[in-house]
């Protein structure tokens, strides 16, 4: 068995400027050894440890989907050290990958179902990555409509713009881009609190699940608008990534209640999070 604190060797092989602030980078890497790149098999939901030699380890949500071969994408907003050494990298620099880590998204559950999407900020991660998964060819059929309703600060503050364009374009599915303000004059999309916007839309909740990802504020006042529109608390599925530390329990700083995040999350329905502290 492969010790659980030894990284995968990696290098970095691309690096995306996101967002205006400069302070969101996707990184794509490249494993230095195809047995590492065989032995890395996860779903959407999981995350993994980015080791920076020298700087330390942080954990981030996996953004790729298993279905882009070759590489993995992570993006990490500047916050501290680690995450400084990264965003000051360039490409080629050698890093370590640890994981995967943690459990999914519920993809056996989802199967058949209307899947609706709420996402703010930079949390939009493992939510790209359940996209394009499910828009993926070999899976579209596994899965009903799909809803997405995503939004930022401002339109400079949204990720992955390229990618939101093909999905606006996309015949499967119904993205809704939504921004707190739009200074800009050419903004086509809404304007308004995410919370607010997902009121307006109004996805049907039969035979639908919800997948929730965002800053802790949009989750509070989310979870009400869903429970309105009909949706069962066992069918709104939470991620709760920005609880991550280590990545296998040990350290005992993910905790909420009995449960580790970094073990029994971060996924985690509604109707489970109600049973314990609301610490999220």
């Amino acid at each position: 068995m492969k010790n659980p604190y030894i990284p995968y060797p990696a290098r970095i092989d691309e690096i995306t400027l996101e967002n205006s602030a400069k302070d969101l980078k996707t990184f794509k890497l490249v494993f230095q050894h195809a047995e590492d790149a065989e032995a890395f098999t996860y779903l959407p939901g999981q995350f993994a440890e980015l080791s920076v030699f020298g700087a330390g380890e942080s954990p981030f949500g996996i953004a790729s989907s298993p279905t882009e071969q070759g590489y993995l994408l992570f993006t990490v907003k500047r916050t501290g050290t680690v995450t400084n050494e990264l965003h000051n990298s360039e490409p080629g620099r050698q890093i370590g990958i640890r994981g995967p880590l943690g459990n999914t998204f519920p993809w056996q559950r989802m199967e058949g179902k209307n899947i609706v999407i709420v996402s703010g900020g930079f949390a939009f991660t493992t939510l790209r990555s359940a996209i394009t998964y499910m828009l993926h060819e070999r899976y579209r059929a596994c899965f009903g409509a799909i809803t997405v309703i995503y939004g930022a600060r401002e339109p400079g503050e949204l990720l992955y713009k390229d990618t939101l364009k093909q999905w606006a374009a996309h015949s499967e599915m119904q993205l809704v881009l939504t921004v707190d303000r739009a200074p800009q004059n050419n903004w086509q999309g809404r304007v308004g609190m995410v919370p607010n916007v997902l009121k307006e839309v109004a996805p049907s909740a039969q035979k639908a699940l919800a997948l929730v990802c965002g800053p802790p504020i949009m989750i509070r006042f989310t979870i009400p608008v869903l429970l309105e529109l009909g949706f069962q608390k066992e069918d709104i599925i939470l991620s709760l990534e920005n609880r991550m530390k280590c990545g296998i329990g040990k350290c005992g700083r993910c905790n909420i209640g009995p449960k580790y995040v970094c073990v029994d999350g971060p996924v985690f329905t509604y109707a489970e999070l109600e049973q314990l502290p609301a610490e999220y």
